[in-house]
């Protein structure tokens, strides 16, 4: 029997643990602006990729109530730099929401690392799998749709990790103790020490061999490919 046959769920971090974070982002950014370019050009004459970024920065600053959810800050940002540029308030906002819309398809484009599918199908037969993200992706709308049994986002937490939120909400939705969860991501803080502050179990997802803070904890286990933690967790082939 597994060390781990009282686990009753699995929460994991998407963006660089499950899917590379950058290329998609360079691809939604490009969507975004390419459909800026076309229909709000007096924006586009004035912001280039970079001082959008920058627009939303300084936000996150004046606007801590919607500075963990990252489509919310897009949106506000967008809205704003629309209204100075003379766009009527309607125009802004229908712009400002086709600018999401194009943003949002492209976000949506993920490609899994090759051992993720495999062996989320395998443990979701095991346990609940939830997926806890900062970010915006929509797993309904990416090839991992029937892998997760739910997916919770900073924005339905109404803080971002390392606030405890994100993980407080998916032990409510799985009805699960600290004790019964154990949390899988790619980065130091934000996800092994996030996590095991509150007493859950926290494996770091090394894909790219960096280096472990040294001002932090080792972690539980570090594995550069999810394969290796169906294996730590005792089920091996028996789970295939």
């Amino acid at each position: 029997m597994s060390a781990w046959h009282h686990l009753r769920l699995i929460t994991i971090d998407l963006d660089d643990t499950v899917w590379p974070c950058a290329p998609v982002i360079q691809a939604a950014e490009a969507a975004h602006y390419a459909w800026l370019a076309a229909q709000a050009p007096r924006l586009v004459e004035q912001h280039d990729l970079d001082s959008l970024r920058a627009c939303r920065r300084v936000l996150m600053q004046t606007r801590p109530d919607i500075a963990h959810d990252v489509t919310a800050l897009r949106h506000a940002s967008l809205l704003s730099l629309l209204i100075e540029l003379d766009y009527s308030e309607q125009q802004a906002t229908e712009l400002a929401q086709g600018a999401l819309s194009a943003f949002r398809e492209a976000r949506n484009q993920v490609e899994p690392y090759p051992d993720v599918t495999p062996v989320l199908t395998r443990l979701r037969r095991r346990c609940q799998l939830v997926a806890v993200t900062n970010g915006n992706a929509e797993i309904q709308h990416t090839p991992l749709r029937d892998t997760f049994h739910h997916c919770l986002t900073a924005a339905d937490a109404g803080a971002a990790k390392p606030d405890p939120a994100l993980f407080e909400l998916a032990m409510r939705w799985a009805d699960a103790t600290p004790a019964q969860t154990l949390h899988i991501g790619d980065d130091p803080a934000l996800d092994v020490e996030a996590a095991r502050s509150m007493g859950l179990a926290a494996i770091w997802v090394n894909r790219t061999g960096r280096a472990w803070p040294p001002e932090l904890q080792p972690p539980l286990l570090e594995v550069s490919e999810l394969s290796a933690f169906e294996t730590w967790l005792g089920l091996g082939e028996a789970a295939r």
